[in-house]
């Protein structure tokens, strides 16, 4: 993985002209991203992405002609080493799942506080997979979806051993809640718990169970059955 810069350059696409300039004013407010473009459809995307050559794409998937998603495989093919992040108003699971499998190194709602953002961003230039806490519910409820039955065939030792034994009683009620869908609040007041003690629970589980991100960690629930 190339080392984060310094300073990422970052493309906003979106076509609302408002939206574009009100997130590049507050993108520029923070002294480690700088703005180099913006664009309002796919094909200026891409003709911007191929010039620019910035570090990390933020894309509206509601964009007139072709949508985000469709438009995601040849933004990377113009710049391969860009990270993708979507950012949009859309929690349907099918632009979720979609843009996932097309490349997209996150999904975001436009709800996000600029903070948020910008940490997403950082996370993101780290090689970490972000999906908005929102939407963990229907990425897992798009892979379920897209599972298919597999033939039955004998289990090799490896496979009795199972990541989730490494958990904790308590561990494995905060990864049900993750895998449902919920955020730490939702977590801790279903369980009777403080949000830090969930927050330090949801720390060890994504350690043990060696994942960067909630999403990975509610990917496995649901393939353990732990949902």
């Amino acid at each position: 993985m190339n080392p984060v810069p310094a300073k990422i350059r970052i493309l906003v696409v979106d076509d609302h002209t408002l939206f574009r300039r009100g997130l590049t004013a507050l993108l520029h407010r923070d002294p480690g991203f700088e703005v180099v473009g913006d664009a309002g459809d796919a094909g200026e995307a891409q003709r911007r992405a191929q010039e620019l050559k910035p570090d990390l794409i933020l894309l509206d998937n509601h964009l007139p002609g072709v949508t985000g998603v469709d438009a995601l495989p040849a933004l990377r093919e113009a710049v391969p080493a860009a990270r993708v992040l979507m950012l949009t108003v859309s929690e349907d699971e099918c632009d979720l799942a979609g843009a996932l499998r097309a490349g997209a190194s996150g999904y975001l709602l436009k709800t996000i506080e600029g903070d948020a953002l910008a940490a997403a961003i950082r996370r993101v230039m780290h090689g970490e997979s972000i999906v908005a806490e929102e939407m963990t519910g229907k990425l897992v409820a798009a892979y379920r979806n897209a599972a298919t039955p597999q033939p039955a065939k004998a289990a090799e030792p490896a496979a009795l051993v199972s990541p989730l034994d490494a958990l904790s009683p308590r561990e494995h009620d905060i990864l049900r809640g993750i895998a449902g869908g919920q955020g730490n609040k939702e977590i801790a007041r279903s369980l009777g718990i403080a949000e830090t003690t969930v927050k330090i629970h949801v720390q060890h589980i994504l350690r043990k169970l060696d994942v960067s991100s909630r999403v990975q960690a509610a990917v496995i629930a649901v393939e353990r059955g732990l949902d």
